[in-house]
């Protein structure tokens, strides 16, 4: 095989060049809530995917060491939250290891199926998790969608070079 150089040198494959690659990669950022026994759980995902319109089913994956995982990995139903450009800190509350993810700052309430549901996305749905298949470090999540709303305001919220950001128009 052989590989097109460009304005670099090719790396063998590992985490960091992945990593790297995907910094370059422009993502809308969604919340992924879930109940657990001892309250709320939720973390921020840019890996969020549509995988069927009939049935309607989603994808998102997680990692096995997110202090979400032990939730995700039981549990039935899943909120699962676009947000938009007006909600940065929001993402990075979510994404923050040891944050208050639930606290006085965060707007939510109880939805459907007893999943967290956000207030203020520009849209929302609550989904039934199918099945959860290995891969790596991670866990890809394949979700039924059950019902939801696309009627919020706001434009996306993207991630990209490791920051959370807007469209230009």
């Amino acid at each position: 095989m052989t590989v097109a150089s460009g304005p670099g040198t090719a790396r063998p494959a590992s985490p960091e060049l992945l990593r790297s690659v995907f910094r370059r990669h422009a993502a809308g950022v969604a919340v992924i809530t879930a109940r657990g026994r001892s309250g709320p759980v939720g973390f921020t995902a840019t890996s969020l995917a549509s995988v069927s319109a009939d049935p309607p089913m989603l994808s998102f994956s997680i990692g096995t060491g997110s202090s979400t995982w032990p939730v995700i990995a039981t549990g039935e139903h899943v909120g699962v939250h676009l947000l938009g450009e007006h909600q940065r800190e929001l993402a990075q509350t979510f994404a923050r290891s040891g944050a208050d993810r639930f606290g006085p700052s965060t707007a939510w309430r109880e939805g459907p199926q007893g999943v967290p549901v956000l207030d203020g996305v520009p849209a929302w749905m609550v989904c039934e998790v199918v099945t959860r298949v290995p891969a790596g470090d991670h866990r890809i999540v394949l979700a039924q969608v059950l019902l939801g709303d696309s009627r919020g305001q706001g434009r996306p919220l993207l991630y990209h070079q490791g920051r959370f950001g807007g469209l230009r128009d």
